[in-house]
């Protein structure tokens, strides 16, 4: 297939040819070319944003929505940097993204040229991969290759600058025939020996624990870690970046490790004498104080990037291979040792376990004014939207209160930055979901502090028809930095309050009001103060389905995230709440 064309023309018929639905973009000087035919794709629809982060997050969102790369376009310089964060964000999460950024002319690169800036170096680091463009005749390979280097593997983020002056060149466009790339040949089948072995591990355990994370969730593992678990009894835990691929409301899944894990979930890996890792990476929020991690754990590493096997904790057994082929197999290989009479009796294991559950269940107290409880809202969210929803979370407070209170059932039912932390996600993220999944309902639950980042995509959102809600746990302070303060500065509030302007004797000056913001941007503002309105709120909001909606929700400023393990301490110290810490000598 071969046909005249420019180089613009050629690149919009390449994102065609790999089912390109939906671009995220803003469109300047260098990349303009491109934009010229994009205004005739019948295929292509362009979403215009209000700021390049905000349509890489989106791109970010859409990916998790349709498990497909997501794409944003931004034009050179300052265009292309807006997408660093983005791209970071994407390459710590592993999410399939296509970032195509438009370059100064070719003879103009490295002199420094107006908005000119060298991106493919500045995201080396966090890319996957990048390439420059500067022959028209390159782009329908590179954008072929791109795609497929993007979504085959460990997923992540790839950016493609293409100068402007391909762009306006002439060229002859075929499309690649098959994919030539030397030295990219992700290993997806794992080694049967080492498949064998971890079952026979599992056999012998005594305290054998999963240890499941977002790289279950990329593969789309969900049915064989269900029937992997439930063959052999074993105790589940699942990273915030794998809530929902083994359901929350199963009886073996304990819940979140790490950080502000459950008593349960923390106190199974310390104990545990196996640890079966599956498409997770060791995270120091998972592990507190690494080396009094899971002491007296073996560790069976099952993941398809080999560089993060044993990079952070030695593996006993590793395994290089894509988590739902490793899961077949490890399927096959128990039920083998199972036929063989060995398998694993975990009675007294689970006798433990369910006693840290039952004395210590994730719970919160209501505040004593009679202000209302940010884990109560989230919680009446989760339980009056349903899991069928699909929630997108910022960072911080919000975010570990929706892990913690929102019950998930399915396969990316609950997107958030999870390794970047990145604020400002959930709203453009959003977005990009609702942009993949439009028959979802689509919940954001932003902090007061990340939504000012990204806000102004509301304005997207509803030119767009992309009706998304947006509940705003609104405790006028940066919430994490602010119970980091109180726990660790003396209570020493240096720059986290958003509100800090004294009005003696008047009444509350809010800045922004959310309400008008809202109403300025084309959605909806609905502002919630009491507990007795909460249901009646969120229902109003779930009515509404063609602009999006913002619910101002006013919380109590002192709530804490708890359980909590403190920064650099062992996961033996975890407290589930202040000053107070597991009894874990008593298990009998």
């Amino acid at each position: 297939m071969t046909e005249q064309m420019t180089g613009a023309q050629s690149l919009i018929r390449s994102l065609e040819h790999v089912g390109v639905d939906v671009v995220f973009g803003i469109p300047g000087g260098a990349i303009l070319p491109a934009y010229d035919p994009l205004f005739d794709s019948a295929k292509v629809r362009h979403v215009l944003m209000r700021h390049e982060q905000g349509a890489g997050h989106a791109a970010e969102g859409y990916a998790y929505a349709t498990g497909r790369p997501g794409v944003c376009v931004a034009t050179s310089g300052p265009g292309a940097t807006n997408l660093v964060t983005p791209l970071a964000d994407a390459h710590m999460d592993s999410v399939p993204m296509v970032a195509i950024t438009g370059q100064v002319v070719a003879p103009l690169i490295g002199t420094d040229a107006f908005q000119e800036a060298d991106i493919c170096g500045i995201t080396m680091p966090i890319t996957k991969h990048n390439f420059l463009i500067r022959d028209p005749e390159d782009i329908p390979r590179t954008i072929a290759e791109a795609f497929h280097i993007a979504s085959s593997g460990r997923p992540g983020p790839v950016l493609v600058d293409i100068a402007k002056s391909a762009l306006q060149a002439q060229t002859v466009f075929s499309w690649p025939q098959k994919l030539d790339l030397p030295g990219y040949r992700p290993v997806t089948k794992p080694h049967g020996k080492q498949v064998r072995e971890a079952a026979r591990m599992i056999s012998t355990a005594q305290r054998p624990v999963f240890y499941v994370g977002g790289g279950v969730a990329k593969a789309g593992a969900a049915q064989e870690l269900r029937v992997l678990a439930e063959l052999t009894g074993i105790p589940v835990t699942t990273t915030l970046m794998a809530k929902g691929v083994f359901p929350d409301s199963h009886e073996q899944n304990l819940g979140m490790p790490g950080m502000h894990g459950t008593v349960a979930a923390v106190g199974a890996l310390q104990r545990a004498d196996l640890v079966v890792a599956l498409g997770a990476r060791f995270d120091d929020r998972v592990t507190g104080k690494l080396d009094s991690f899971a002491p007296d754990a073996k560790i069976v590493h099952a993941d398809i990037d080999p560089a993060e096997i044993s990079k952070n904790r030695h593996a006993d057994v590793p395994i290089v291979g894509d988590a739902r082929e490793v899961l077949a197999d490890l399927i096959v290989a128990v039920r083998n040792e199972q036929s063989a009479g060995r398998q694993g009796d975990y009675t007294a294991w689970w006798t433990q376990l369910d006693r840290l559950r039952t004395i210590y269940p994730l719970g919160y107290d209501a505040p004593e004014d009679g202000s209302l409880s940010p884990q109560y809202v989230i919680k009446r969210i989760g339980e009056l939207v349903g899991p069928e929803a699909s929630y997108v979370a910022g960072v911080g407070q919000h975010q570990m209160w929706a892990a913690q209170f929102i019950g998930y059932e399915h396969t990316g039912a609950f997107v958030n930055s999870g390794g970047a932390g990145t604020m400002g996600f959930a709203v453009p993220a959003a977005l990009g979901v609702k942009a993949g999944a439009p028959d979802k309902q689509v919940w954001a639950i932003d902090g007061d502090g990340c939504f000012q980042m990204t806000n102004q995509e509301l304005a997207t959102a509803a030119i767009e028809n992309i009706p998304i809600k947006i509940a705003v746990i609104n405790n006028d302070n940066l919430g994490m930095v602010r119970q980091w303060q109180t726990l660790f500065y003396e209570g020493r509030y240096s720059q986290t309050n958003l509100q800090n302007f004294p009005q003696a004797g008047t009444e509350k000056v809010r800045i922004p009001d959310l309400v008008k913001l809202a109403e300025s941007y084309g959605g909806v503002g609905l502002r919630c103060e009491r507990v007795e309105d909460v249901d009646a709120t969120i229902e109003k909001a779930m009515a509404i389905d063609d602009v999006p909606v913002v619910i101002d929700f006013a919380v109590n400023p002192d709530a804490m995230v708890w359980p909590m393990v403190g920064p650099g301490v062992s996961n033996d110290n975890i407290q589930y709440a202040r000053d107070m810490a597991p009894d874990w000598d008593d298990e009998e």
